[in-house]
């Protein structure tokens, strides 16, 4: 697993995601990768999922992070992501980076196989470092309904870019933002769906207070969902009255003995 300093974390991150794209793109070409992702039933929405629901967990697979190294913990995507739906979670998040997270695209697929084949089936959203249309193919393909963007490791044109790659192959985009700033760059760009990420990307600090700032000056109808330094049925409590419809949750869940009861019991 790759260390960084603080400081430059997500400019390493980003550099490492470059280069592996890099290489992804020389060993599957976009064209199989479409193939592949044309075959595959059409995405679960993860935004009409959200809004259906009075407020709701997206429980996430990880294995690691830069921040707390690897977790001491068996993880197989699988078995993780029948134990959360159980629980009672609205949807799944998959992390897909493999030097900073530990986690890779086989991951996505065995827990997408899972989910879509529940008696509840419920919406995959992969978490990486997007910054190409590529990206919106190999997470389609992988069974992803949904992707995260970070609004920090794009430019105005490359989110507009990725926004329209999703848009075509219908996959919803959960916008991750932590200012004022990040939160007007995305809203200009149409988006509708935002995660208020309560970590600081460059010191790793968590304040739940970012989401009780941002989330009121999200515009009428957008789904909010409060991403980080969640770990009980309290900090849920008050970030659904800061305006979060959903949380996301991982580091709280995967470290659980009772990955079931800890979903439940964030949703009591």
């Amino acid at each position: 697993m790759t260390h960084v300093s603080t400081g430059t974390i997500l400019d390493a991150i980003l550099a490492r995601t470059a280069e592996d794209l890099a290489s992804r793109k020389e060993t599957a070409p976009i064209a199989e990768l479409e193939a592949v992702a044309k075959l595959n039933p059409p995405p679960l929405g993860l935004q009409r999922t959200l809004s259906a629901l009075g407020m709701s967990v997206i429980a996430e697979i990880k294995r690691a992070s830069p921040s707390r190294g690897t977790f001491p913990v068996n993880v197989e995507p699988g078995n993780v992501a029948n134990d959360y739906i159980a629980g009672g979670a609205a949807a799944i998040s998959v992390l897909t980076d493999a030097p900073f997270f530990q986690g890779s695209l086989k991951d996505l697929g065995d827990a997408a196989r899972i989910a879509h084949a529940a008696v509840r089936p419920v919406p995959v959203l992969q978490k990486d470092f997007v910054s190409d249309p590529y990206q919106i193919v190999e997470a389609r393909a992988y069974g992803a309904d949904a992707i995260l963007l970070i609004v920090a490791a794009l430019g105005d044109a490359a989110l507009a870019e990725v926004l329209a790659a999703a848009r075509e192959w219908k996959v919803d985009a959960l916008v991750e933002l932590h200012d004022e700033r990040e939160m007007e760059r995305a809203f200009r760009a149409g988006v509708m769906l935002v995660g208020i990420n309560n970590r600081d990307l460059k010191t790793f600090t968590v304040d739940l207070g970012v989401t009780e700032r941002l989330a009121p000056l999200a515009p009428q109808n957008t789904i909010v969902v409060a991403e980080s330094g969640v770990f009980g049925s309290a900090d849920v409590r008050r970030l659904h009255r800061a305006g979060a419809r959903a949380v996301l949750v991982g580091e709280g869940l995967i470290s659980a003995t009772d990955r079931s009861a800890a979903v439940k019991a964030l949703l009591a």
